[in-house]
């Protein structure tokens, strides 16, 4: 396994001047949508990150029903000042029961930013994400109800999940946007062909979510043996036939870590961020766990050098992955393009 670097200062600026820790923490996996989570062990978990120098806490009002937003204040309470402060709004539901509508509306935008703040126990959010766009609302209506949250000082930056292009552009002519939050893996490239091309030249940096794969791409998950509660369940990808066929992809990932002496999560991430240097603009993925460990062991792929021979081995398995990223293509950007 790689060792993590020891220097934790470097930071990483996303867009509109926001500075993050060059790799980030999500939090959707402290709360009970893979499986149970027990909650003491969660808080030492995010403590263990904020301590290895992952500072960047990414959750949403709709993790847990809320309860995710509450179990990131107690960390809160002691080291507000150590952490960029992430969370969004948008979606109603919950991850595991299921989303029951998308609210854009400017009414909902300040109901849901103050409900989060109590939650988080905090004043103000550093970044606050639109975590998917409700098409019946314009989305200069979205942003700009988010805009006059930064202007009362509750908000510091601006973020977007899941839009297309022409989205980001739209929203980026009403306010300043400081990053796209949309799914970006070995397993998942759509993004690549309009989105990251238009927040490169806005100069919008990218936070991939899933950038395992949902635990895929690290080649320790058995599709078959899935708990009835787990939503991967529902994605396509994740089917019998599907995720045989996608075994490729991880053999891929495991002969090159296997070449250096890195985990496959290691590789995974490696690849994510020697992406955002070929294509020129600052990606700063956001991996969960709910295993201190693991924070060691993602943090050990900034110090990976993936050879020209390593990434071209990696696209060429990227290629052939099958099945769709999401249950609802409409639900993220790639079914609106």
């Amino acid at each position: 396994m790689a060792n993590a670097p020891t220097d934790h200062g470097h930071t990483v600026h996303l867009g509109d001047g926001l500075a993050v820790s060059p790799l980030g923490f999500g939090g959707m996996a402290l709360t009970p949508v893979y499986g149970e989570v027990d909650p003491a062990e969660a808080l030492r978990t995010l403590h263990h990150a904020v301590d290895a120098g992952v500072s960047f806490i990414d959750t949403a009002d709709i993790y847990g029903g809320g309860s995710n937003e509450e179990l990131i204040s107690q960390l809160l309470k002691q080291r507000r000042g150590e952490v960029q402060l992430a969370t969004k709004f948008a979606l109603v539901g919950t991850p595991t029961d299921g989303y029951t509508d998308i609210r854009g509306d400017a009414a909902y935008v300040r109901e849901a930013v103050d409900r989060s703040l109590q939650r988080l126990g905090t004043d103000v959010i550093d970044l606050y994400y639109m975590h998917r766009r409700d098409v019946r609302v314009p989305i200069e209506e979205t942003v700009g109800a988010m805009a006059e949250l930064v202007q009362q000082g509750k908000v510091k930056h601006l973020g977007l999940s899941e839009v297309t292009a022409r989205e980001l552009q739209d929203a980026a002519a009403v306010h300043p946007i400081a990053a796209v939050q949309s799914e970006w893996s070995i397993w998942s490239r759509d993004v690549e062909r309009n989105v990251v091309p238009a927040a490169k030249s806005l100069g919008v940096g990218f936070v991939p979510y899933s950038p395992l794969g949902r635990g895929f791409l690290t080649g320790t998950v058995d599709t078959a043996s899935l708990g009835e509660k787990d939503f991967r369940r529902n994605i396509p990808r994740f089917a019998p036939d599907a995720a045989s066929a996608n075994q490729a992809v991880v053999d891929a990932i495991k002969s090159v870590s296997d070449q250096l002496q890195a985990t496959p999560a290691q590789v995974a991430l490696a690849w994510l961020l020697a992406q955002g240097r070929r294509l020129g603009l600052p990606v700063v993925p956001i991996p969960g766990t709910r295993k201190a460990s693991r924070i060691d062991e993602n943090l050990g792929a900034l110090a990976l050098h993936l050879t020209p021979a390593h990434l071209e081995a990696l696209d060429a398995a990227s290629d052939a992955v099958v099945g769709s990223r999401s249950a609802d293509p409409s639900w993220v950007s790639q079914g609106r393009e």
